[in-house]
């Protein structure tokens, strides 16, 4: 699928600051949980459910982390479940920490999604006019770990087939990996100068220099980002209201179920779900092209 990859890279970068933005500065429960469960469907449509769980039960670790710490160094909250070494454990402050560790991984989920979506070559094309210098390092920096990954893949599976890894003895295993991390650093070096040469003689960063790029702005592209805006607006004049102020001490607020928290919510749903929408109708209308072969 990744329909959504289609779209023009200035729309792909405006959502992504969007729903970040939304995510990290609204610490709500109900935005959470669901900015959290729409980065894990949209990264899904991206992968794979097999993707998704694999990185789930890493970053798991990490919310296990964040939510059980965030207890044992803030004793704020009026109620108190247990003492643990004469210091008060609050369900307030366990409540913060478990929606701050969803906070984080719901921020790591959208960040991995978009590494997909906005490529280096979208990331050039929005930046290399403005802050040629800096664009560049930041393109060399996301392209450097996928490369540095399937690099080491490479140098570990040749020295392998060599008969350098036939000793499992600690001692060549440790001498072995040493020789790989050399190899490694003098790749990163020698990739970065040869990028940086090839940048140069194309006359990269030039005053007067003319731009070839495949991007294109299309209708789809300002309805989309219309519809962003609006929607986005919609979410922060709720907010100057305080539509979505939630307070943690010194008590848990409640979450009303009524009519005006339910809008509330279905708008910060649909805005989350913008992408995953763009993906399934895609799938959709895929499907049904080929039931008509």
């Amino acid at each position: 699928m990744n329909d959504f990859t289609n779209y023009h890279p200035v729309v792909l970068l405006i959502y992504y600051i969007a729903v970040l933005s939304m995510t990290l500065f609204l610490l709500h429960p109900v935005v959470v949980s669901v900015s959290f469960i729409g980065s894990l469907l949209f990264y899904g449509l991206l992968t794979s459910a097999r993707k998704v769980w694999k990185d789930m039960r890493l970053f798991m670790v990490i919310f296990l982390l964040i939510a059980g710490t965030n207890p044992l160094f803030v004793h704020k909250g009026e109620t108190i479940l247990f003492y643990l070494y004469e210091r008060p454990i609050t369900e307030e402050a366990l409540v913060y920490g478990f929606f701050i560790a969803m906070m984080l991984v719901a921020v790591i989920f959208w960040s991995k999604a978009f590494s997909i979506v906005m490529t280096s070559d979208k990331f050039m094309y929005i930046f290399s006019k403005t802050i040629p210098k800096l664009s560049l390092v930041i393109m060399m920096a996301l392209k450097f770990i996928p490369q540095f990954k399937k690099q080491i893949k490479n140098v570990h599976e040749t020295q392998k087939t060599l008969g350098l890894y036939s000793d499992n003895r600690m001692k060549s295993r440790l001498m072995n990996g040493i020789k790989t991390f050399y190899s490694m650093i003098s790749w990163s070096l020698e990739t970065a100068v040869e990028q940086g040469d090839a940048m140069k003689a194309k006359g990269y960063g030039l005053k007067g220099r003319t731009h070839f790029s495949l991007f294109s702005w299309q209708m789809r592209d300002t309805i989309f980002l219309v519809t962003i805006g609006l929607v986005f607006l919609s979410i922060l004049i709720i907010q100057v209201n305080h539509g979505y102020d939630f307070q943690f001490y010194p008590t848990v607020s409640n979450v009303p179920i009524t009519l005006p928290e339910i809008g509330r919510t279905l708008l910060v749903l649909g805005f989350v779900s913008l992408p995953s929408l763009v993906e399934i109708k895609e799938y959709l209308q895929w499907q049904f092209a080929k039931s008509k072969i």
